[in-house]
């Protein structure tokens, strides 16, 4: 039970970060705020692994690296996914990533039960509901789509590493995995030569959205040690539930009718697969 209480805090402050992250990366851009995001996270993660003065129990908190590949790719779709399309669809669609440990899960001898079945079944019908607009009375890809979809892939690919790697040594898992994404965005950004300056308030409104996606990276790495891999990381992909709730009470999105029906749809699903 400890396990799955701490994935879902991993899912509720991912939901708050993924919200306030992409909201400020409207106006900032999703690069800048993504940076200084993980700055915030490594800092923190730092200082806590530094207080706590062990070293890490085994070489497998390694795994965290490959985990800090998919992570940021689809942190990087999620966010600028945001940016293009609504909150309220991009989020549930990016929450499909439950899908893909459960697959990994199965493949490494995991049973899944009737329940998840039906919920991976109600998660892509969905999808595909959630993802259609009408313009001009023509249907079409709603914006953001297909960022949501690498998103959801990425994230699914975090998953599994994450859980491996934590297993082993929570704390040192997290850090290394908010090392390695920095180093990653290092080499993105000098490639790209972004401009990465930001003004106080705004750079520790990133710095604090790093903070509680880190915060988040800690709790489910935490649920590792314990919890079978299907079940922590669908537990942990509830967070689009918060995040929609956040764009509905604060931005007030409108989306069309069958739209809301695939976000509820992709929502139950997410929630069954963790059954």
């Amino acid at each position: 039970m400890g396990s799955l209480l701490l994935a879902l805090g991993a899912s509720l402050a991912w939901g708050v970060g993924d919200f306030f992250g992409p909201l400020v990366s409207r106006t900032l851009g999703s690069l800048r705020v993504i940076f200084w995001g993980q700055v915030g996270g490594v800092l923190a993660i730092a200082l806590a692994v530094g207080v706590r003065g062990e070293g890490p129990r085994g070489w497998a908190v390694l795994f965290a690296c490959a985990a800090a590949l998919g992570g940021m790719v689809g942190l990087f779709a999620y966010y600028q996914g945001m940016v293009e399309g609504a909150m309220s669809v991009v989020a549930p669609i990016a929450g499909v990533s439950a899908v893909v440990p459960v697959i990994f899960g199965i493949a490494t001898g995991d049973s899944p039960s009737g329940a998840q079945i039906a919920g991976i079944a109600c998660a892509l019908g969905g999808v595909a509901l959630a993802s259609i607009e009408h313009h001009e009375g023509s249907p079409r890809v709603a914006a953001g789509v297909g960022l949501a979809l690498l998103a959801a892939l990425g994230f699914g690919f975090y998953f599994p590493w994450m859980h491996a790697a934590g297993k082993v040594d929570f704390w040192w898992a997290s850090l290394v995995f908010r090392s390695t994404a920095l180093l990653l965005l290092v080499a993105v950004v000098s490639n790209r030569r972004t401009p990465l300056r930001l003004r106080p308030r705004d750079l520790l409104i990133a710095a604090a959205v790093g903070i509680a996606d880190t915060f988040g990276n800690v709790l489910f790495a935490a649920s590792s040690g314990h919890g079978l891999v299907s079940l922590t990381s669908v537990l942990a992909s509830l967070y689009p539930v918060v995040t929609v709730l956040l764009a509905a009470t604060v931005l007030h999105e409108n989306v069309a009718r069958w739209q809301k029906s695939g976000i509820v749809l992709t929502l139950t699903g997410v929630v069954l697969i963790s059954f």
